[in-house]
């Protein structure tokens, strides 16, 4: 890349950046209410994010062959088992991931 594409990118970035932070306030001002399916979005996506993250990481399990997705289920347990204490998305998420890079790596 030449200087002055670099210099382009880079400035294309931080407009991308800068408009995803600022427009939801321009949108969205501090006076008005906010929008009923701005709150049902903030409800709903959380849970299907996640729902998402739990097909695709379960997609290529097979249980016909190799650990026969052992390693997968304990870490769904451990991923179950965390949120359901703690209730923290990123501390369940967490868990389970070392919990199944630990037993793929050591056990399996």
């Amino acid at each position: 890349m030449t200087f002055t594409e670099q210099m382009i990118t880079i400035g294309m970035v931080v407009l991308g950046t800068v408009l995803t932070r600022f427009l939801p306030f321009l949108i969205f001002p501090a006076g008005k209410p906010t929008p009923r399916y701005v709150w049902y979005l903030g409800k709903v996506l959380p849970p299907a994010v996640f729902g998402l993250l739990v097909v695709y990481c379960l997609k290529n399990v097979s249980l016909f062959a190799g650990s026969r997705g052992v390693p997968e289920i304990v870490s769904i347990g451990v991923v179950v088992g965390l949120h359901r204490w703690r209730r923290q998305m990123l501390v369940s998420i967490a868990g389970g991931t070392a919990c199944y890079m630990l037993l793929v790596q050591v056990v399996f």
